[in-house]
């Protein structure tokens, strides 16, 4: 999981997740149901949880990733390099209907 707090709302949060983590479960969710790379790792309960917990936050941190790094994203243990998560992240955010 994530060992440095990203500097936005709820930045702890996506930080304990992961933000392809988090993207890769989001798009699992509302896009794919045959998208699995958010199942590799052993802490997906915890992941989970902070996850339901955390909706009001769904859209801005998609709005974030987008923002981010991709050398840091790159260093993620699912299987998707930053250039993906970036993808998924803008399908959802044009895909979703959000509040």
């Amino acid at each position: 999981m994530g060992s440095h707090p990203f500097h936005f709302d709820g930045g702890r949060e996506l930080s304990t997740m992961g933000a392809t983590w988090f993207v890769s479960y989001l798009y699992y969710q509302k896009i794919d149901n045959t998208h699995r790379n958010w199942d590799s790792v052993k802490t997906c309960p915890n992941r989970i949880s902070v996850f339901n917990r955390t909706q009001h936050y769904y859209r801005y941190w998609l709005e974030r990733v987008l923002e981010m790094n991709d050398k840091r994203l790159n260093t993620t243990t699912i299987g998707l390099k930053a250039k993906e998560t970036k993808e998924m992240a803008k399908k959802l955010l044009q895909a979703v209907q959000w509040d």
